[in-house]
C-alpha cells in the first residue's frame, strides 16, 4: 500500500471528523479494490451516513488525481461490532465493554479469555491493562504481552 494513496485517503477524512482505522488493496491490476475502514474521532459509532460522505469524498479524490485508474472498487466501511483492539488508545475507548484477549501463558502457549476492560495504567510503551472477569475478579494484563485481543459482542449484556 503506497503511503501516498494513504495520505490522499486520511487528508479527505479528517475534515470529516473521520479516522482511518485500516487501509487494505485488492483486485487486480485492472480493476484495483480499496476496503477503506473508518472510525469516528469522537467516538462515536460510525453510520451509513458517515461511509457515504466519507466514499464521496475520497472517490472525488481519487478520481481527480487519477490515483488508482478509472477502473476501480471503492469499500468503505466501519471495524465492526467486533474490531480489533491494537493500541493503548483503542484500549482507553472502550473501557467498560468486554472484550476476547489471547495472551502468551507458560510454556509457550496462548490462551484467550473474555474479560471487559477497566482501565489503562502506566505510560506510553508500558502500558498495562486492568481487566475485569466474569466472576469480577480484577487482574492486569501487560499490553506488550496481548497476541490478539477484540471487541466482544454480547446480546445478553
Amino acid at each position: 500500500m503506497s503511503e501516498a494513496l494513504q495520505d490522499v485517503v486520511t487528508s479527505e477524512l479528517t475534515p470529516l471528523g473521520l479516522e482511518l482505522f485500516e487501509l487494505r488493496s485488492g483486485g487486480s491490476k485492472g480493476r484495483p479494490v480499496l476496503d477503506v475502514r473508518i472510525e469516528r474521532a469522537d467516538g462515536k459509532p460510525i453510520t451509513v451516513d458517515d461511509c457515504a460522505r466519507a466514499s464521496r469524498a475520497i472517490e472525488a479524490k481519487l478520481d481527480e488525481g487519477n490515483v488508482l485508474g478509472v477502473k476501480y472498487v471503492l469499500e468503505v466501511s466501519s471495524p465492526g461490532v467486533e474490531r480489533p483492539l491494537r493500541h493503548a488508545q483503542d484500549w482507553r475507548r472502550f473501557i467498560g465493554r468486554d472484550a476476547v484477549v489471547t495472551v502468551d501463558a507458560d510454556g509457550g502457549k496462548q490462551v484467550s479469555r473474555e474479560i471487559r476492560i477497566a482501565g489503562v495504567e502506566g505510560d506510553a510503551g508500558n502500558e498495562t491493562v486492568v481487566v475485569e472477569d466474569a466472576k469480577g475478579v480484577v487482574s492486569r494484563i501487560q499490553l506488550a504481552a496481548v497476541r490478539k485481543a477484540r471487541l466482544a459482542f454480547n446480546w445478553k449484556r
